[in-house]
């Protein structure tokens, strides 16, 4: 990325390039992609296969579980910075990263898992009321995940003026 040359009236210097949180309108975005995606699933499922997908407690524990180390690491990470303690920069990085990549596939899963339970709802079939009620479960992991992945952006946030990571 290329900044623009300072001419010869413009005295202010260029402005670095700086990371902005993560948009609202992209995790609006990643949500209705997965509810679109996950209300599709079932009756794409029936008719090209014989049955559709089982949601096992495996996958709704998962999401909770990666929702609840993310909240833990947003934790420690805010206690460092907040006791001025030093976070190394590749760390902090690391963090970031991986907080805007999980904000972005909790709120893809939330949707998609809630779009999958809204398609079984109110069906007579088989394992209907099963696949609806764990799906949402897994639509809240989802959102908590999407939830303490946002905490944990925010956590390593730069304040002005200070060493922070």
């Amino acid at each position: 990325m290329t900044l623009p040359d300072a001419g010869p009236g413009d005295e202010r210097p260029p402005e670095e390039p700086r990371v902005v949180p993560t948009a609202a309108g992209a995790l609006a975005a990643c949500l209705t992609v997965g509810l679109v995606v996950g209300w599709a699933i079932r009756p794409l499922t029936q008719r090209y296969a014989d049955s559709s997908p089982v949601v096992t407690w495996i996958q709704v524990l998962a999401l909770f579980l990666v929702a609840a180390m993310l909240g833990a690491t947003a934790w420690a990470t805010h206690r460092t910075i907040a006791r001025r303690q030093f976070l190394e920069p590749h760390r902090a990085v690391n963090r970031l990263v991986l907080a805007k990549a999980c904000a972005l596939v909790g709120a893809l899963a939330a949707g998609g898992y809630a779009g999958y339970a809204v398609a079984w709802l109110g069906l007579p079939a088989e394992l209907a009321d099963q696949r609806s009620l764990r799906s949402g479960i897994a639509a809240v992991g989802g959102g908590l995940m999407c939830g303490a992945a946002l905490l944990l952006e925010r956590a390593c946030r730069v304040r002005d003026g200070g060493d922070g990571a």
